[in-house]
């Protein structure tokens, strides 16, 4: 034990020295008066940290980076505003609600944000709404083209080649397997993404109308109106300025001239920022250091097994579990983005953070979709956060497989085969289910979808008949799922964070170290990094 606690330390002391090396070398980037914060925002903004050869280079940032990144600037006097340049959609709707809040942050600090693009779709216009200035090229268009929720269906071509899809599903919103058994959405589907596009479709109407001053009618008929030039958008309302990227030092400037050194203004790189000031609460205690809040990423696909594509229940399990035991650890959040996957391994990782909340708090924040497995696993946290306008819930089950017999017939293959057993066939793809496969695979996927109903029941403190009414496969926006009782909070990441301080106990300042999972290796750069709230 002595030798441990001499090489925490050790290791700590080592910290506290590279933490006076950064703190010199601010010191010398940020002398002088204020200056502007420069980002390139990546498309889409990635949920999981960068390679350490990449954390450096611009465009590259984490989602929970540059949410870091503009809480700290925003009330850094260092700081007079921000140039972002965007090069593409950010992600899904939840992601662009949560960059947005945050330019919303610079904003009401009276700080100016520039937001410079060469176009702007839907999803790019409505985050750079919450901007100060919005500048196109001369040359630049604004397509705002409102919501679109749109599917594949592939029965029809399955059908041609001889293939046909035996599913099974519990709940009659459950669609999951559609693609393959129709022609267009069921009445069931079309009448939950119809609630879909309307809280999506009315919350950027809001915020746009809200951020560029106009009615939100007036944006409804922009949205309209679809494609608009430059010139057009200028005229709208919906931009400030059309201007080429050599001409946006000139603005800067205007808005901002008490940050200008010399004929220039200064612009601090985002990377280097997050480096150098974003993430440093001060130096860490030598005995017994700071405790630690784990910032767990689980994203993709869920299935059994290890790997490092999606979210395999062993490898999710290996680092969930020592979390539980780790007295320095005082939280988890557990940011979920995921459409769900296989019903044993969600049940299973379910269970890694149930036994994590028993101990500590556990957040659980959904990125833009957490439906199926990935609700699930939030299932078992403390508490769950979400956007508005995160996909959730799905609360259903589907299974069966592919019938290829007639492409078999077709192609000229023979299929023969010996069995034992009532159901030894099940999982063949040379034939259909028979009536007493049916009937067992039946019986399994009610049973499985009770266990989820008593899964979420036990986590929302709610009975089952009361979660059965809101699931049923069905899928719901952030909002709808918060009207429900299916999430306790609104917001992203931050606001996850923010909710786990305030379970956890901690008082306001207080330092905690910030650990990024799932940990790569110790030279690609992300080491559990300090921050303070």
């Amino acid at each position: 034990m002595e030798g441990t606690d001499l090489g925490g330390a050790a290791r700590r002391l080592v910290s506290n020295a590279a933490r006076g090396v950064r703190r010199s070398v601010a010191g010398a980037v940020f002398r002088g008066p204020p200056g502007w914060l420069r980002l390139r925002l990546a498309s889409p903004a990635s949920e999981m940290a960068p390679p350490g050869w990449a954390s450096d280079r611009e465009g590259t940032l984490s989602l929970l980076d540059v949410l870091r990144i503009l809480e700290t600037a925003a009330r850094d006097p260092k700081v007079a505003g921000l140039v972002l340049r965007l090069v593409g959609p950010p992600g899904g709707y939840a992601r662009v609600e949560s960059l947005r809040r945050a330019l919303e942050g610079f904003r009401r600090v009276g700080k100016p944000v520039v937001v410079w693009s060469e176009s702007f779709d839907t999803r790019e216009l409505w985050l750079a709404s919450a901007a100060t200035e919005l500048v196109l090229p001369p040359s630049g268009n604004v397509h705002l083209l409102g919501v679109r929720f749109e599917g594949f269906f592939l029965r029809e071509v399955l059908e041609r080649i001889g293939v046909r899809a035996d599913v099974l599903r519990v709940g009659d919103f459950k669609s999951a397997a559609e693609m393959f058994t129709r022609d267009g959405y069921s009445e069931e589907a079309r009448e939950q993404l119809e609630a879909m596009a309307d809280d999506v479709f009315e919350a950027m109407l809001r915020d746009v109308a809200e951020g560029r001053g106009l009615e939100p009618d007036a944006v409804r008929a922009l949205v309209d109106r679809g494609l608009l030039t430059a010139e057009a958008a200028l005229e709208a309302g919906l931009i400030d300025a059309c201007l080429y990227p050599d001409e946006i030092e000139d603005r800067l400037r205007e808005l901002a001239p008490h940050a200008v050194l010399g004929e220039r203004p200064r612009l601090f790189a985002a990377a280097a920022y997050l480096r150098l000031r974003a993430i440093d609460p001060g130096p860490e205690p030598l005995i017994g250091g700071l405790p630690r809040i784990a910032y767990v990423t689980a994203r993709g696909g869920i299935g059994r097994g290890r790997g490092h594509r999606g979210i395999a229940s062993d490898t999710y399990r290996e680092l969930l579990e020592p979390l539980a035991r780790r007295d320095e650890v005082i939280g988890v959040v557990l940011r979920i983005d995921s459409p769900g996957g296989e019903g044993v391994a969600s049940d299973l990782l379910w269970r890694s953070v149930r036994r994590i909340a028993e101990k500590k708090p556990v957040i659980a924040s959904m990125g833009d979709v957490a439906a199926s497995g990935g609700y699930f696993l939030a299932a078992g946290a403390t508490a769950i956060v979400a956007e508005a306008t995160t996909i959730t819930g799905s609360i259903g089950v589907v299974g069966g497989k592919l019938d290829v017999s007639a492409l078999y017939d077709r192609l000229g293959v023979g299929r023969d085969a010996v069995e034992r057993g009532a159901q030894a066939g099940l999982h063949s793809e040379a034939r259909s289910f028979t009536p007493g496969e049916r009937k067992a695979l039946r019986e399994e996927l009610d049973a499985l979808y009770e266990l989820f109903l008593a899964r979420v029941a036990e986590g929302r403190g709610r009975t089952r008949d009361d979660v059965h009414a809101v699931a049923q496969g069905r899928v719901w926006s952030g909002a709808g799922a918060h009207a429900r009782g299916l999430v306790d909070r609104l917001g992203g990441p931050l606001e996850a964070l923010d909710e786990l301080r305030q379970r956890a106990g901690l008082g306001a300042g207080e330092r905690v170290r910030l650990e990024i999972h799932p940990r790569l290796p110790f030279f690609s750069g992300v080491l559990p990094i300090p921050f303070s709230g």
